[in-house]
């Protein structure tokens, strides 16, 4: 199936939003993204989007809202994004895994992590230097009024 869309989600609790931290096999760089990927045959985008979720994170969501539709950065596979907002419903946030072969064997989801959309200072300083995952988090914050 083509690669178009990433559909992605967004949980946030107390302030802080949820990202995951992916570590490169080749190199061991990490950078954190979004939990999210490509929908599946016959799925809709909330059920990807949960899918996703629990595959990457361990947590069963609720799909809440669309908050950005945008073209995806030029360095990815995807034409567009689509980020939701989601609710948990039951689980314990911890790295999950990447089914999809091709993309297991190229990296591995090694971490979860909470950064408050108030504050920056205790951010991992990679993440504010990463030009892709970033830019999203600034146009979430103003998405979401943080």
């Amino acid at each position: 199936m083509a690669r178009h869309t990433r559909y992605q989600g967004v949980i946030i609790q107390n302030g802080s939003i949820l990202l995951i931290r992916h570590k490169h096999h080749a190199t061991d760089r990490t950078y954190w993204v979004f939990p999210g990927g490509g929908i599946e045959e016959g799925e809709t985008e909330q059920e990807c989007v949960a899918r996703e979720m629990l595959e990457e994170t361990n947590l069963v969501v609720e799909v809440k809202s669309l908050i950005l539709d945008e073209p995806d950065h030029p360095d990815e596979g995807y034409k567009r994004r689509k980020t939701f907002l989601c609710n948990p419903i039951s689980g314990s946030a911890r790295p999950g895994y990447e089914p999809e072969l091709e993309a297991a064997a190229e990296y591995s989801i090694v971490e979860v992590g909470w950064f408050d959309l108030r504050d920056e200072s205790d951010w991992d300083p990679r993440l504010l230097q990463d030009a892709i995952t970033y830019p999203q988090l600034e146009r979430i914050r103003k998405a979401l009024s943080f």
